[in-house]
C-alpha cells in the first residue's frame, strides 16, 4: 500500500512507540499516587510537559494535555468566550474555512447569544490580516483562525494576525493541528495565546493531544472530577499517551529542517504531473502551504469513485477531512474558495511524509490520470461538457 492520507492520521514513530512502552508495561502506576511509582509517573508526564513546551516555546505550566486536538479547540473558545462574558464582550471572529471542532463549537456559543464574524477566504484559502484588523470590534473577545488548513493545506498568516490581535487586546487562538511537527512554530514570536494540537497528527498515538494557554489566562474547565493538570482537566491522565506525544514532537521539530524541504519537493513533483490532467485545478496557495500537502479536482467526476478505486490500485488517499468523510456535502472548504458544488465533489487529497519515493510518487501521479481518464470515460457529465452541452469550469 502507498499511504497518502497523513492529514487524517500518521503512523506511530518507532521513537514514540518505544517511549510508551515502559508506561503501559512496568511504570503504570496510577501518577495521583503519593507512592514511589506514582511519582515516577509524575514525573514522566511533567518531564513531558517540558518536552511539548519547548517545542512550541512555551512554559511548562501553560500545557494542558487533553485528549486530542477537538477537546483543545472547545476548551480554548470556551476559554475565551467564558473570559468575554464576564468582560461583557461577545463578539468572536474565525472564518470559513475552519474545521468542524471549531465551527461547531462556534454555532454553539451563537445560540448562548454571541455574535460571531466569519470572515470570508480568498481563491486560495487566506484569510487577509486586514481584514482579521476591520472586523475587531471592541466587544470583540476572541479571535480563532486555523493555522494551516486540513483539507487544501493553506498556511494562514499567524504571526500578523497574532500581533494584530495583542495590538488591540483580544485574545488569539490557532488550531494548529495540522501544523505543528511539520512547521517551526514558536507562541512567544506569533503572539499566540491558545494553541491546539493532536499526537497522531505527528507520528504521536490517537486519542491525546494538547492545549497551550498562554500564563494569565484561566482555562474553562470542560472535565469536572478531580484536580488533574493542576486542575485544569480532569481525569486520570494518560501516562503512556502523554509520554510518547512528548517524544513524536520533539523527533518531529527537530528533523522539520530536514524533512520539510525534501517532502515539499516530492509534493511538487506530484502536483506537476496531475496538474497536467486536462480540466483540473490545485486547491490552495502553490507556495504557501503545508509541505506534504495535494489538494486538486477534477471536472467530471466524482471524488467517491476516484477513491475507491485508487484503493483498489493500493493507493490510500481522501478527499478531504475525515472527519466528514461520510457527508454527501461538498466541502465548506472548496465552497469558500469558489468551487461549484459538481467541481467541489470531483476533489482528491494526498498527504505525504518524507517516507514517500520518487517512485511511488510517480506510481500516485500514473494511477491518478488513468483513474481519472477511466471515470471520465463513462461520465454523463463529461460527455456533455465534450459535447458543448455544459460549459467547463476548469
Amino acid at each position: 500500500m502507498i499511504y497518502a492520507d497523513n492529514a487524517a492520521t500518521t503512523k506511530m514513530s518507532q521513537t514514540a512507540i518505544e517511549a510508551m512502552l515502559p508506561y503501559m508495561q512496568d511504570c503504570y502506576a496510577n501518577p495521583s499516587s503519593l507512592y514511589t511509582a506514582g511519582q515516577e509517573a509524575r514525573d514522566a508526564v511533567e518531564a513531558a510537559r517540558e518536552t511539548v513546551a519547548r517545542c512550541i516555546g512555551a512554559e511548562p505550566r501553560e500545557i494542558i494535555f487533553t485528549s486530542g486536538g477537538s477537546e483543545a479547540d472547545n476548551q480554548a473558545l470556551l476559554t475565551a468566550a467564558a473570559i468575554g462574558k464576564k468582560a461583557g464582550k461577545r463578539h468572536i471572529v474565525s472564518d470559513a474555512i475552519e474545521h468542524h471542532a471549531v465551527l461547531h463549537t462556534l454555532k454553539k456559543l451563537e445560540q448562548d447569544g454571541f455574535d460571531v464574524t466569519y470572515l470570508p477566504v480568498d481563491g486560495s484559502g487566506i484569510v487577509k490580516a486586514e481584514d482579521v484588523s476591520a472586523a475587531l470590534r471592541d466587544d470583540t473577545c476572541l479571535v480563532t483562525i486555523m493555522y494551516a488548513n486540513n483539507e487544501i493545506g493553506t498556511i494562514q498568516p499567524i504571526a500578523e494576525i497574532g500581533r494584530l490581535c495583542r495590538e488591540r487586546g483580544v485574545l488569539f487562538h490557532t488550531d494548529a493541528v495540522q501544523a505543528i511537527g511539520h512547521l517551526s512554530i514558536d507562541v512567544q514570536d506569533t503572539q499566540i495565546d491558545m494553541l491546539s494540537a493532536s499526537a497522531h497528527k505527528f507520528r504521536g498515538p490517537k486519542g491525546v493531544g494538547f492545549l497551550y494557554v498562554k500564563k494569565g489566562i484561566r482555562p474553562a474547565v470542560l472535565i469536572e472530577g478531580g484536580a488533574q493538570e493542576r486542575g485544569r482537566r480532569a481525569g486520570t491522565e494518560n501516562v503512556p499517551g502523554i509520554v510518547a506525544t512528548a517524544a513524536a514532537l520533539e523527533e518531529a521539530v527537530s528533523a522539520i529542517a530536514t524533512t520539510a524541504p525534501a517532502i515539499t519537493a516530492m509534493r511538487d513533483r506530484i502536483i506537476d504531473g496531475l496538474s497536467a490532467i486536462p480540466h483540473s485545478a490545485l486547491s490552495g496557495d502553490r507556495m504557501c502551504r503545508l509541505p506534504g500537502n495535494i489538494h486538486l479536482c477534477f471536472e467530471g467526476i466524482e471524488g467517491e469513485a476516484l477513491l475507491l478505486l485508487l484503493d483498489q490500485k493500493g493507493i490510500a488517499a481522501s478527499s478531504g477531512s475525515a472527519c466528514t468523510s461520510g457527508s454527501l456535502d461538498p466541502s465548506h472548504v472548496l465552497l469558500a474558495i469558489g468551487r461549484p458544488h459538481d467541481v467541489a465533489h470531483g476533489s482528491l487529497r494526498l498527504t505525504i511524509d518524507e517516507t514517500l519515493t520518487e517512485k511511488e510518487a510517480d506510481c500516485i501521479v500514473q494511477a491518478v490520470k488513468d483513474t481519472v481518464s477511466y471515470l471520465r470515460g463513462f461520465s454523463p457529465i463529461w460527455r456533455d461538457l465534450c459535447e458543448g452541452k455544459a460549459a467547463f469550469i476548469l
